[in-house]
């Protein structure tokens, strides 16, 4: 029996495991499975085997050899937690998978086995692997972007005129509607969107470079009478091809433009998701009530306090928004590396692009759920309008006196009027038609009608109006 001070017994494999026991945002997600330590050991041996094929239909690799290549290359062969033994002898798990692999292969073909790896670099295969797991995780990720905004789009048409407090700085600011604030919700759901799909089509490079960037060891490989300029145009192609990722001008090895990009447009999407989990835990609170989270059976309970019912799917969403973007400046401050290869700084982007990944798609998967389901309470919105009696349209009345008194003027006389109506609790009406400046130029069924917030949401309407219709084609 352990003790609780003892650590679990090292041979024991779900000690080890990552069951996201600290990371609920993503425990259980499609993205989870797509960025695990099986998925990219897969990627990492597709890198394999699709630079086999392209090599074969360069002709400098048996047709057979690249077949049985791809048939060995299959993740369920391999021992996932002995290469991550062996990768702290090599800083890096592809040497492992290498001799690995090549033994799967040589059980088929001992023939074949010669050609795993063929040229290759244990980078090329890892960043190669590592935009494939991108690729597919990013599918997954812009699909429920896509779910999450059309669900903002409905809450936004239905709400388009559902008067709110708009707050700044925590306070009353001026009405606003709830459908603009879903609109809004909505453009930076889709402008995340828009990033990711910018990244995945095309900004997503294989890694072909060989030991140092200069492909040395493919040519070789290619003979000595290969052309160098159509052996690096053929392969590249056919190795882009095969992965389905993009062909670059140039080895990224240490041009580190593809995971600074994909860090920068996943740190994007969570703040944006971020943002609605924030406006969501604020409208959810118990003293404004404007909006509450979808239920489930035992969601949101606590541990002590029987009558809570915690807004947990926005809880998980910002949890992701705040920890991606520290994580994606470990990527982009990744950028400076030095030589060719660097010595740790591409090994530290490893685990934090994992990370990125895994978080912002729990995140947008929460989301869903959480935008499907949101339950709005206008009748609360109103409650709360009326909570300063009429002071949030201060602005407006302000502006209307304005001709009469002077622009400064009128300001001091509303600053003050609301000030009187904060000290006596009485409606702000009132104390205007008491004002003696006033007398014969605001009466107090004037000054209430300036002040019903229902009549100043300015372009709300037309804003949202303007968000949900489809852009018109380019010519």
């Amino acid at each position: 029996m352990t003790s609780l001070h003892e650590p679990p017994r090292t041979g024991t494999l779900s000690a080890h495991l990552d069951a996201g026991l600290l990371s609920p945002v993503r425990a259980g997600t499609p993205v989870e499975a797509a960025v695990g330590d099986r998925a990219w050991l897969q990627a990492m041996l597709d890198a394999e085997a699709a630079l086999a094929r392209a090599q074969a239909r360069c002709g400098t690799v048996p047709a057979h050899a690249a077949q049985t290549i791809t048939e060995a290359a299959d993740a369920d062969l391999l021992d996932v937690r002995e290469l991550a033994l062996a990768a702290r002898e090599t800083a890096n798990p592809v040497v492992g998978l290498v001799k690995a692999l090549t033994a799967q292969v040589a059980a088929r073909s001992p023939q074949a086995a010669e050609y795993v790896h063929r040229g290759s670099t244990s980078q090329d295969v890892f960043d190669t692997g590592a935009m494939l797991v991108a690729q597919r995780a990013l599918g997954l990720i812009v699909a429920d972007l896509r779910a999450v905004a059309a669900d903002l789009a409905a809450l936004a048409a239905t709400h388009r005129d559902t008067v709110m407090a708009g707050r700044t700085l925590a306070l009353h600011a001026v009405p606003t509607t709830f459908g603009l604030k879903a609109a809004g919700w909505r453009q930076l759901v889709l402008d995340a969107a828009e990033r990711l799909e910018r990244v995945a089509h095309g900004g997503l490079p294989v890694a072909l470079g060989g030991a140092a960037g200069t492909l040395a060891g493919y040519l070789q490989y290619a003979g000595a009478d290969a052309d160098p300029a159509a052996v690096l145009d053929r392969l590249g192609a056919a190795f882009a091809d095969e992965t389905g990722l993009a062909d670059p001008v140039l080895p990224w090895h240490a041009l580190r433009t593809p995971v600074a990009d994909l860090a920068a447009a996943l740190a994007h999407t969570a703040g944006a998701l971020g943002k609605i989990a924030a406006d969501v835990l604020v409208l959810t609170r118990t003293e404004i009530g404007e909006v509450s989270e979808p239920t489930a059976a035992g969601r949101g309970a606590s541990s002590a306090m029987p009558h809570k019912r915690n807004p947990v799917l926005a809880t998980l969403i910002r949890s992701a928004a705040l920890q991606v973007p520290a994580l994606a400046t470990v990527l982009i401050q990744c950028l400076p590396a030095e030589d060719e290869r660097s010595a740790g700084v591409w090994h530290a982007e490893w685990q934090p692009l994992r990370e990125c990944l895994r978080l912002t798609g729990g995140a947008a998967y929460t989301a869903r759920e959480l935008a499907r389901g949101l339950t709005v309470h206008p009748q609360r919105m109103r409650a709360n309008l009326e909570a300063t009696g009429g002071q949030l349209v201060s602005e407006r009345v302000s502006a209307v006196l304005a001709p009469h008194l002077g622009r400064a003027a009128a300001k001091d006389l509303l600053t003050q009027a609301t000030q009187l109506a904060t000290d006596t609790g009485r409606p702000l009406a009132d104390v205007l038609a008491a004002l003696p400046q006033l007398t014969g130029l605001l009466s107090r069924d004037e000054a209430a009608a300036l002040l019903d917030p229902a009549t100043y949401t300015g372009a709300a309407g037309p804003l949202v109006d303007r968000a949900l219709t489809p852009p018109r084609p380019t010519p």
